[in-house]
């Protein structure tokens, strides 16, 4: 599978396709999410078509709940085989949590406990959608809203043993990663140094809405406005010590016009392309 290029990308929106068909180039890559485009045929699966003629495509997985206790959703599966067949994405992610329990789902991605047993089943899921697919997918670390007592592992050790054992990739989320820190009250930097970058193939970048409760601040990871500056601020200091990287702007809900998206992408293209990025590829190339 040829990879996502080093550039700014954008979630496609069909309501922008004509700006992006107007516009080849305006960034490296768009992503979809898989869950969209699992029917036959029709406009959404032309208008992807059209879209992959000009642009590198990264599809984005919310319903294989990677996480769930039991085992994955065949039928589901096939349909992404079907889907990944079809379009052959440049790169192709999914999420570390849950979002089924039984014959029952929820719209939602919803936290694990980082436990031996969890970790087993993870791997295991990851391994059979690898197979499946035949390609190597990333998965993305979660922003999450509680923790659990039972977990015996750190997060970022977890996803390094999940990258150890199956040779997954990973997506790097930044706003989880400060939404999650902030939630929880640690060190968004200090998790970021302990973190696998090596394993990261993309990363994404999104807004998020907080809320002042009694305890302090809580931050939900809400895809509806501007990266805020806090996220930039991690974003550039994780590009100064991995060079540049696949970078989504996801803007999932309130979708703004087509123009501030790019205004956004162009704010990651300015850190993609400064110096520190630049200087860390310069040693990467050299190394």
């Amino acid at each position: 599978m040829p990879a996502l290029p080093a550039t700014p990308g954008l979630g496609f929106k069909p309501e922008h396709f004509r700006d992006i068909a107007a516009a080849p180039g305006a960034v490296g890559f768009y992503e979809v999410h898989a869950e969209n485009y699992m029917g036959e045929g029709g406009a959404p699966h032309a208008m992807l078509e059209r879209m992959h003629a000009d642009h590198a495509l990264s599809i984005h997985g919310v319903g294989l709940s990677i996480g769930g206790a039991g085992g994955l959703d065949r039928d589901h599966l096939a349909r992404l085989r079907r889907l990944i067949a079809r379009h052959s994405p440049e790169s192709f992610s999914e999420h570390l949590a849950w979002s089924s329990h039984g014959a029952a789902w929820l719209n939602d991605l919803l936290p694990l406990p980082y436990t031996a047993e969890t970790l087993a089943t993870v791997c295991a899921h990851v391994d059979a959608v690898q197979e499946a697919l035949g390609i190597r997918m990333l998965l993305e670390n979660p922003a999450t809203y509680v923790t659990f007592a039972a977990s015996t592992w750190a997060e970022t050790d977890f996803l390094a043993e999940v990258v150890r054992r199956t040779g997954c990739g990973l997506l790097l989320d930044v706003n989880n990663v400060f939404v999650s820190a902030t939630n929880h009250r640690f060190d968004a930097r200090a998790y970021l140094a302990a973190f696998p970058l090596a394993a990261v193939g993309e990363i994404h970048l999104a807004g998020h809405d907080s809320e002042e409760l009694p305890s302090g601040p809580l931050l939900i990871d809400s895809h509806g406005r501007e990266v805020a500056d806090p996220v930039w601020a991690l974003y550039a200091e994780v590009l100064a010590r991995t060079g540049p990287l696949p970078t989504l702007i996801e803007w999932d809900t309130d979708v703004p016009p087509f123009p501030v998206l790019l205004a956004e992408a162009a704010r990651a293209r300015a850190i993609l392309n400064g110096p520190d990025a630049l200087q860390a590829r310069s040693h990467a190339d050299a190394a």
